[in-house]
């Protein structure tokens, strides 16, 4: 496993986990966070479904990931494996650009709303030499930026 690294990231939302739960499953939420940098379509066969809904352990097919929410450039072979409904899933996928790429959010409740954490492991297919730190740095202010975006969504309500 040369070359993985690990994000880790949390945010506390101003909401009940209920809430928050329904936001961060659902395809509109997701890419609502991942604006206006890309947007992420679901595959063909888990249209109309939420992560918490799609077949868990089985590929569903290329969730393409579109650069300023146009031009396809990565894509995501999504596969749901683990789901806690209302508290936590987890993503084990392969990427055009990853061997590895594991997405694992939690919620726990606060005083005042709810936790997310977002844990990140990834591994570039390409054996270039600092690649992962780069990625990893990409990462890790990408889901920062996804969750300023999840909690200023739920600080205006």
């Amino acid at each position: 496993m040369t070359g993985a690294r690990t994000v880790e990231n949390h945010v506390d939302v101003p909401s009940p986990p209920a809430a928050v739960w329904d936001r961060v499953v659902d395809p509109e939420g997701i890419n609502h966070e991942m604006r206006p940098w890309m947007t992420m379509t679901m595959p063909r066969a888990a249209r109309g479904l939420t992560v918490e809904t799609v077949p868990l352990g089985r590929p569903l097919g290329r969730a393409w990931l579109r650069l300023l929410g146009v031009v396809p450039f990565d894509y995501d072979d999504l596969t749901i494996v683990e789901i806690d409904p209302g508290r936590r899933f987890l993503e084990r996928s392969t990427m055009l650009s990853m061997s590895r790429w594991e997405h694992e959010r939690t919620l726990t409740p606060v005083p005042g709303g709810t936790r997310v954490h977002d844990r990140v492991v990834l591994e570039p297919r390409l054996p270039v030499p600092g690649l992962s730190a780069v990625l990893a740095r990409v990462v890790d202010l990408f889901f920062k930026h996804r969750q300023r975006r999840l909690r200023a969504h739920f600080s205006r309500d």
